[in-house]
């Protein structure tokens, strides 16, 4: 594992911290970050408006591949909201000192996120040490890098034993498919591409035996919650309402307007979001997720981090990494 790689990624964030964020009370607009390709309830609400309408400024949406560069964008002030930020990017960014917050959970996807090992090479879990020396593609300091290394720590295979390319997952899918790799790690679009072209380790219920969560946040810097406390609440208010409707009902009307937004078609967008869990806002303020099991989680990713040399060290804990005052003002 190259640590220079995950190391350059964080001194871009921290020679932005200096930047202020735009407040969106002297701009009448905010800058919004999320991914393509990634179905979510929230982007039939982005189609509709209701962020502008609710918020009472312009929101302007752009598109990310990987979380770690919304970090770099929410420290240089590009960025005042990041919608579905893996846990992992968030931590990196959070342990090199960068001063952003948990406001909610964005979504839980075990199944959604996973490593990938091309069907020549005819390896799966009861094989998974055959790894050793192979070369792998991996979106580094992503919730994709954590399950990668978490499963990596269960069959055994050393670290040092593999070349790891950083790439996004649309890129590690083009490499797999090239047979540039000999696996790839990703989640999104970029991991259906991958199962075209070989097989998962482990399925998301299997992961998650083994305590290896797989969750997205929605983050922003500290500075902006705390200017902008009713604006994010306003936010929230219409992820989650957005996020109801799509519990409720699971309309094909909604999951049209959701895979347009999404750049996606139709039914690459139903078998994606069919692996995704939106919990409520009752549900998120739980002890089971940002009351105090996230928190815990946190701590626990970086320490692996810390452990797998990708990272130099961690907070002593990431509770004042969760922010649920502007969820709790959703309600």
């Amino acid at each position: 594992m190259r640590r220079t790689v995950l190391k350059g990624l964080l001194a871009s964030v921290a020679l932005t911290f200096g930047a202020n964020a735009a407040v969106a009370e002297g701009h009448g607009e905010i800058t919004v970050a999320y991914f393509l390709e990634w179905p979510m309830p929230f982007l039939a609400a982005k189609a509709s408006g209701a962020y502008d309408e609710a918020m009472g400024v312009k929101v302007n949406w752009r598109a990310f591949e990987t979380g770690t560069a919304m970090s770099a964008a929410m420290a240089g002030g590009d960025v005042q909201i990041s919608v579905s930020q893996g846990v992992p990017p968030f931590v990196v960014a959070a342990s090199a000192g960068q001063d952003i917050q948990v406001v909610d959970v964005a979504v839980s996807y075990s199944d959604n996120d996973n490593c990938v090992v091309k069907t020549e090479l005819e390896i799966d879990k009861s094989t998974a040490g055959e790894l050793a020396g192979k070369t792998v593609a991996v979106p580094l300091g992503t919730a994709a890098h954590y399950g990668f290394l978490r499963q990596m720590d269960h069959f055994g295979v050393p670290l040092d034993s593999l070349t790891v390319v950083n790439m996004a997952p649309p890129e590690g899918a083009a490499a797999l498919e090239q047979g540039a790799v000999d696996f790839a790690c990703g989640y999104g679009g970029g991991l259906a591409r991958m199962r075209d072209h070989g097989n998962v380790l482990l399925t998301g219920d299997e992961k998650e035996e083994l305590g290896i969560l797989v969750f997205d946040v929605t983050s922003a810097p500290a500075n902006f919650i705390a200017e902008n406390p009713e604006l994010l609440s306003a936010f929230l208010k219409v992820t989650a309402e957005a996020n109801a409707e799509w519990n409720a009902d699971k309309s094909d009307e909604m999951l049209a307007v959701i895979a347009a937004e999404a750049g996606m078609d139709l039914e690459g967008a139903r078998n994606a979001i069919s692996t995704m869990k939106f919990p409520s806002v009752e549900e998120q303020l739980s002890d089971a997720w940002l009351g105090s099991a996230a928190a815990t989680f946190m701590k626990g990713v970086a320490d692996v981090f810390v452990e797998a040399g990708s990272i130099d060290s961690a907070l002593d804990s990431y509770e004042d990494a969760v922010n649920t005052a502007p969820l709790k003002g959703a309600m």
